[in-house]
């Protein structure tokens, strides 16, 4: 599918004051401007973060009522069932309580629900267990927000509930003793976008400053609150920024056990990024829970025996292994099933197979996202009712538009961009025309055609060292601070380029006047023969440190290739 390449406008005046200020390369203080940055101040707390720039934790609403009742427990010894979700967020959140707790609470324990079993969210089978359990209190973690039977139930049983949840929240609040969601209404918190793993974080920090604890012990736990960003795909800016570039410096330089493990047996030779978290590290995570128990992550990351947690992440490798080899199958069966559908045109894709399994539901859809660009459901069995998971497009809210469905739903909840639902199976047709119906609706055409948004143009000849070293101090970055993206004009190849693997293209390219680039472009072996002709072309890329054989190198990471269009 052919691309739109937007490239972002930025103000002129303010892009020369900022390199009046800085002295640095305009199209460096161009780049800055795009990420709202003004001036030298703002520019210095960018390039610069510091955990001074963290808030305090007890702006948070529910804060204080939360760790008076955690203090009790300490106090008077009480048992303390910390219980989290499945995925990345919600397991480093219960690995970091339970660092912070275990030297502190002899009776603690944690509790993650079977994501094919139990299903996302405070479970009922979880509260059975606090209640066989004797616990008195429940600390949620990363899930909890709309609760409601679950939180009832824990309340009739004499159970303290506190809830640490980033997800959206409905009007109603489950009863308990304590939310901590930047997002539920009437919070002053100043930062809306953290995980469930940096409220807990968070938590932690005020627990600390009560007991008269440093803060500096605390900072390792931000490597998993860094994963947890990573992994949930949530704005890399203001706190998430911070914590996210301090994690990522625990990591490489004096990584726990666990990440060391992962570094292993994953291969990492060439330092953690923020894209080793989420594309490397953060899959093998996930996969505990996707294709077996998500205990045995919370377990790696709270070992301390460097061998015992080599033999976790082993583990966890091979349930990566075995959820990629089940996920690549079923995307295969759903294209075929797409592909034998015939019929008007959609505006979304809505898949069902009463087998396929529960645990990689997103990981298809978000397959079927990328070859047919349109907001997608992919659906299963669980017992008596579908469940299914549903990924959108770039602009589009997903979640509003499963929302407007609700009368044909059991239970949904999620994102802009991600979200899961819960139907009977009858309503399964009406459910998919009235999804179609209501994306129509809602959605703009145009945004059905994928985008590539470019930062600026450059060539060639301004990427020299003292460039790509301000350049490498936009990291850590993610949602709303992306790796910079550039568009170079009327580029040749150099006589090197060739095809890798059938798929994919290793450039080697010029400019007038310029010494060569090299890059990788993956997918893109299609348009080689525009390589190939010797013909001027333009491209869209990112630049990278590639590092092979303990030599390091500047490289291209192309996105799309075509034919020069002037400008």
């Amino acid at each position: 599918m052919e691309k739109d390449w937007v490239v972002a406008h930025a103000d002129e005046t303010r892009v020369a004051n900022l390199q009046e200020a800085l002295g640095i390369h305009p199209i460096l203080c161009k780049l800055l401007v795009l990420r709202g940055i003004r001036d030298f101040g703002e520019a210095r707390k960018f390039f610069r973060p510091a955990l001074e720039d963290l808030h305090s934790p007890w702006l948070m609403k529910g804060m204080e009522e939360a760790v008076d009742r955690i203090l009790q427990a300490i106090r008077d010894r009480l048992p303390i069932l910390v219980y989290g979700d499945y995925d990345v967020d919600g397991t480093t959140a219960v690995a970091l309580l339970l660092h912070f707790l275990k030297p502190l609470i002899p009776n603690l324990d944690f509790y993650i629900p079977h994501r094919q079993k139990e299903g996302y969210g405070l479970s009922r089978a979880g509260v059975d267990y606090a209640i066989q359990g004797g616990f008195g209190l429940i600390i949620c973690l990363d899930c909890g927000i709309r609760a409601h039977e679950m939180a009832a139930m824990a309340r009739m049983a004499g159970i303290d509930l506190i809830i640490c949840d980033h997800h959206l929240p409905e009007d109603l609040l489950p009863v308990s003793l304590a939310i901590l969601n930047p997002k539920q209404p009437g919070c002053p918190y100043p930062f809306k976008e953290l995980t469930g793993c940096g409220i807990t974080f968070k938590l932690v920090s005020a627990l600390a400053e009560k007991l008269g604890i440093s803060a500096n012990p605390m900072v390792p736990g931000m490597d998993l609150v860094a994963a947890s960003i990573a992994a949930d795909v949530v704005p890399v800016t203001g706190e998430n920024r911070v914590m996210a570039y301090y994690g990522l410096d625990q990591i490489n330089r004096n990584p726990s056990p666990a990440f060391r493990a992962l570094i292993r047996v994953i291969g990492i030779n060439s330092g953690v990024r923020m894209e080793s978290l989420g594309y490397l590290i953060a899959p093998r995570i996930n996969a505990a829970g996707r294709m077996a128990e998500a205990r045995k992550a919370v377990e790696l990351f709270t070992e301390n025996n460097e061998e015992a947690a080599l033999e976790i992440a082993g583990a966890l490798h091979l349930n990566n292994t075995e959820r990629r080899d089940t996920d690549l199958q079923m995307t295969r069966e759903a294209l075929r099933m797409i592909g034998d559908q015939p019929g008007k045109f959609r505006m979304t894709t809505v898949v069902y197979h009463p087998q396929w399994h529960r645990g990689v539901l997103g990981i298809v859809a978000s397959r079927l996202t990328e070859t047919y660009y349109r907001p997608t459901i992919v659906l299963t069995r669980a017992g008596d009712l579908l469940t299914g998971s549903a990924r959108s497009i770039s602009g589009f809210n997903i979640h509003e538009a499963i929302q407007a469905c609700s009368p044909l739903l059991e239970q949904f909840g999620g994102h802009a961009f991600a979200a899961g639902v819960t139907l009977r199976a009858e309503n399964l047709e009406p459910f998919r025309e009235l999804f179609d119906e209501t994306v129509a609706r809602m959605m703009d055409p145009a945004l059905l055609v994928p985008r590539i948004a470019i930062d600026a143009q450059i060539r060639i000849a301004d990427i020299d060292a003292s460039f790509f070293r301000i350049l490498k101090q936009f990291e850590p970055c993610g949602p709303c601070n992306e790796h910079p993206v550039f568009l170079l004009r009327g580029v040749t190849d150099t006589g090197i380029s060739r095809i890798l693997r059938d798929s994919h293209i290793r450039f080697s390219v010029r400019q007038a006047g310029s010494e060569g680039l090299e890059g990788i472009g993956f997918g893109l072996a299609p348009k080689f023969p525009l390589v190939a002709s010797g013909a001027p072309f333009d491209l869209v890329c990112r630049l990278e440190e590639n590092s092979w054989n303990g030599h390091t190198s500047l490289r291209m990471k192309v996105t799309d290739i075509r034919a020069p269009t002037g400008g």
